[in-house]
């Protein structure tokens, strides 16, 4: 990855400055989970908080990023 990992919701927030690619994804996702381990939740917490109900992303699309979400926490450190 070409960014640092943000350590805070608004660096997350940032991200959304730059153009959209791939790298900018992983590191958006990178910090989601570094923040949430911070705060002491659990990936089930995460998770949680993936499948609430949004105007962004419908059920499906939510359901895919939980999974995502848990491939990623096992493998950051």
């Amino acid at each position: 990855m070409n960014y640092p990992i943000p350590a805070t919701t608004e660096e997350i927030l940032a991200l959304g400055d730059k153009s959209i690619n791939e790298d900018v994804i992983a590191t958006a996702i990178a910090g989601v989970i570094s923040i949430a381990r911070k705060k002491g939740q659990s990936l089930e917490d995460l998770q949680r908080q993936i499948l609430q109900d949004d105007l962004i992303l419908d059920i499906i699309q939510r359901r895919w990023l939980k999974d995502l979400i848990a491939k990623a926490w096992e493998i950051l450190p």
